[in-house]
């Protein structure tokens, strides 16, 4: 009898641990949602830090308003292949050369694409 009442006990306890995993589970669900949009959040935020520099010489929101080149609202792929093109030195340039080096690939697409936004 009482190893009945043993095995009895442990399946109810097992029915217990996995009801309690799931409602944890549950609960973690909204948290990796939120750190997902955070993370995006985080990222949209980094690009923008990067896009600051840029506008010293390009303008708030890459419009020019002097002698710089207005870079907001152009296509992410002319964009991209010009930041590529100084990076690599086959387009010459008097200073982007130097700034572009200081990016990997993926960065300089994230920053196309940021500008490419801009309309």
């Amino acid at each position: 009898m009482r190893a009945t009442r043993q095995r009895s006990f442990v399946r109810s306890e097992s029915r217990v641990m996995s009801a309690s995993l799931l409602v944890v589970l549950a609960l973690l669900m909204p948290v990796d949602a939120s750190s997902q949009t955070l993370a995006r959040d985080s990222a949209d935020l980094q690009v923008q830090v990067w896009a600051a520099s840029c506008m010293a010489c390009h303008g708030p929101e890459g419009r020019a308003e002097g002698t710089g080149l207005t870079i907001g609202g152009r296509p992410e792929q002319e964009l991209l292949g010009k930041l590529l093109g100084y990076k690599s030195g086959k387009l010459p340039a008097t200073i982007m050369h130097q700034h572009v080096k200081g990016y990997s690939d993926r960065e300089l697409s994230r920053i196309a694409g940021y500008f490419a936004s801009l309309k």
